[in-house]
């Protein structure tokens, strides 16, 4: 059922397994998970990386950790989208689905973030931007404040079905999402689009924001589609499967490119 994890960011192995065993029917809402101490001993790991693991399943709306009691499958609203979100995150011939479904979500979200978002939800998307500006001119892709901007967004949306739904798709891409904001000026145009899109909500304009939002995901898409293109005529595999399924082990399985 559970397996040993060998790799080295642990706790998003111990995350994919416990995953799996939601989106199989495993596990149950309101069921209650072992003990970090039996976790730490069947996943053979320390307990903080366990801990770790939990709080991200927490944040994702996977579990609830209930003070003094244990980790408890959610039993929300959210936990209904826990296997629909695995299968995003761990289909791995659905690449042009997901950007299908990205363009259909993602621009709503943007159009509901401007009519939604308030004062302190704009200044966070602010900040994030002005990070994810400080990290390009610092030579990094800012794969990281990529993410949260879209997060962030989902959250001024104000839709618990869309924010799951969301964080699934984006972290299903996420390798790949890295590689492409390594190509030349990928991660500065990344930042431009980001830019556009928050124009467009500080100035409540659903319509603007919605048209922003698919460019900058269209954008997206052509240069993804470049790197597939380019890695097949170069006849090397660089993502495996493994790793767009979300985060296993490279070495263990068979490389292809996505």
């Amino acid at each position: 059922m559970l397996k040993a994890v060998k790799q080295k960011r642990i706790y998003q192995d111990i995350v994919t397994q416990i995953q799996r065993l939601l989106g199989d029917g495993r596990l149950k809402p309101g069921q209650q998970l072992p003990s970090e101490r039996e976790l730490s001993e069947l996943f053979q790991v320390s307990r903080a990386s366990v801990r770790e693991a939990l709080r991200a399943l927490e944040s994702m709306g996977f579990v609830e950790i209930r003070s003094g009691e244990g980790t408890y499958v959610a039993s929300t609203v959210e936990s209904l989208l826990s296997p629909l979100a695995f299968a995003i995150r761990h289909e791995r011939d659905a690449l042009r689905e997901i950007f299908e479904a990205r363009r259909l979500l993602e621009p709503e979200i943007a159009a509901l973030a401007a009519e939604r978002a308030n004062p302190s939800e704009v200044r966070r998307l602010e900040a994030i931007l002005e990070e994810q500006g400080r990290q390009i001119a610092k030579g990094e892709i800012g794969v990281e404040t990529d993410s949260a901007f879209h997060s962030a967004l989902a959250r001024a949306a104000k839709n618990k079905v869309f924010l799951r739904l969301d964080n699934a798709m984006v972290e299903s891409l996420r390798e790949i999402r890295e590689r492409s904001l390594q190509t030349d000026g990928r991660a500065a145009r990344s930042l431009a689009g980001h830019q556009k899109i928050l124009k467009a909500i500080r100035a409540r304009n659903p319509a603007k924001a919605r048209k922003a939002m698919l460019e900058h995901l269209e954008a997206i898409e052509r240069n993804i589609v470049r790197l597939r293109t380019r890695g097949r005529k170069m006849g090397i595999p660089k993502v495996s499967r493994a790793v767009v399924a979300g985060g296993m082990n490279q070495r263990s399985k068979r490389e292809v490119w996505v």
